[in-house]
């Protein structure tokens, strides 16, 4: 006889937790998550429908192979997994499972979720993040961001953390990790429609913390440029040293 799970019908969706890299579309277009393990070369959106990795033709979660979406139950045991090197510039997703799923001793499986909320970690410098940055790697189409203070996103592609959370859309909230002892804490930004042509992209949407990160990312882009305007200026127009 065939063992068969109890039926859970919750009155409203579980709540579950992952990693994940934050991604960004080649044309900056569009932000997303890409996962970390088996599924990583199947970017989502913030609500987004599993898929078998394996190109079987069945829905996700089928009970005799390992597809769908992945959560664990509790939020620590997700962040301890941000300690591994190769996890070091990941975010901490928290997200709601919706549709069929299956109920594991330390998380789920899933056929579709809602990501409610990102957390990014500090710079790799250890300063607070202001942006997300190129990470140097990527899928076909997409680029991988990582946390970046502004000095270290001068000169990379990068997008501020409201910028993410607008570009990504659905009501995404993006918060920056909890800041060292006796700094103020750091407010939330969530997506939602841009803002009319007229006014910066995101402006009628932010406080004064997001519009004080995006001052800082400015800045250090000027930085940059001018530093690499006084390095042309001493190598003169010929492209070599003068004198």
């Amino acid at each position: 006889m065939r063992l068969r799970l109890p039926t859970e019908r919750p009155t409203e969706p579980p709540t579950g937790y992952k990693i994940a890299h934050p991604v960004l579309s080649q044309d900056g277009t569009r932000a997303g998550f890409t996962g970390v393990s088996l599924g990583g070369a199947l970017p989502y959106g913030v609500v987004a429908d599993a898929g078998c990795v394996y190109g079987r033709r069945h829905r996700p979660p089928a009970r005799l192979c390992d597809c769908g979406f992945h959560c664990v139950h509790e939020r620590v045991v997700a962040e301890e997994l941000l300690c591994t090197a190769e996890h070091r510039a990941a975010v901490l997703l928290e997200v709601s499972v919706l549709g069929s799923y299956i109920r594991f001793e330390r998380g789920y499986r899933y056929a579709r979720q809602r990501v409610r909320t990102m957390t990014v970690g500090p710079c790799a410098c250890g300063a607070p993040a202001v942006a997300l940055a190129d990470a140097g790697w990527g899928r076909p189409g997409r680029r991988a961001l990582a946390a970046a203070c502004g000095g270290c996103a001068s000169g990379r592609t990068a997008v501020t953390l409201a910028g993410f959370a607008r570009l990504a859309g659905d009501g995404l909230r993006v918060v920056a990790g909890a800041p060292p002892a006796g700094a103020p804490p750091v407010a939330a930004v969530t997506g939602g429609a841009p803002a009319p042509p007229s006014a910066p992209a995101g402006a009628g949407e932010l406080g004064l913390p997001e519009l004080a990160a995006e001052a800082a990312l400015l800045q250090a882009r000027l930085d940059w440029f001018q530093t690499q305007l006084a390095l042309l200026g001493e190598r003169g127009p010929g492209g070599t040293g003068e004198g």
